[in-house]
């Protein structure tokens, strides 16, 4: 083989192996993405004005705050029923949320419930995305503080803590760096999900 042809083959050699040497060391970062991806939480986004939330969301909330205004826990019934089943507020099955909520509540008409709901949906909410449906695939959750790290908090956020959480609960909390109060959760397409404690 002539010396000029060789040395071109070899060289052509060379390019090729570089070749296959960045695209599998590509493909080696692009497979440690996809698992970095996949440990990743998803992605929350913080919320404090009622003016992002979609219509159907925004009439959910507000048949829950016109119940909260009245001051009669029955007022309840109105959101619920707008439901298909009723949103879930216990981890044992309830058949009467009414009842249930003045049970829970402390003056034994369900007030300390609604003072509940006005404190954590006036701190903002955090928007969780859940599943693939184009139309339905976004949660919206009340207090923002649920989905958001407890360790971080800003000065500001500790005062509006206190506003809607017993200190004792809160220093708790803090320390598990976990929420434990009561969260609120209404789909993307108007559905009241849950309102319990996130124990």
């Amino acid at each position: 083989m002539p010396p000029r042809i060789a040395t071109r083959t070899i060289g052509a050699l060379i390019v090729l192996m570089a070749g296959f040497a960045l695209v599998h060391v590509g493909a080696g970062e692009g497979v440690a993405q996809v698992a970095k991806a996949k440990k990743s939480p998803p992605a929350v986004a913080a919320v404090s004005s009622a003016d992002a939330l979609p219509a159907p969301v925004a009439e959910m909330r507000d048949g829950i705050l016109a119940a909260v205004k009245s001051g009669r826990i029955e007022d309840l019934k109105a959101p619920i029923a707008w439901n298909e089943l009723p949103p879930v507020i216990s981890r044992e099955k309830v058949a009467d949320p009414i009842a249930y909520w003045k049970q829970q509540s402390s003056d034994g008409e369900g007030r300390e419930i609604l003072a509940i709901l006005a404190g954590i949906i006036d701190v903002g909410h955090v928007i969780l995305p859940v599943g693939r449906d184009v139309e339905n695939s976004k949660l919206y959750v009340w207090p923002r503080f649920a989905e958001q790290p407890l360790d971080k908090l800003t000065p500001e956020d500790e005062v509006q803590l206190y506003r809607i959480v017993p200190p004792a609960m809160f220093k708790t909390m803090r320390e598990k760096k976990q929420w434990t109060w009561y969260r609120l959760a209404i789909g993307a397409d108007g559905t009241w999900h849950s309102f319990q404690k996130a124990e």
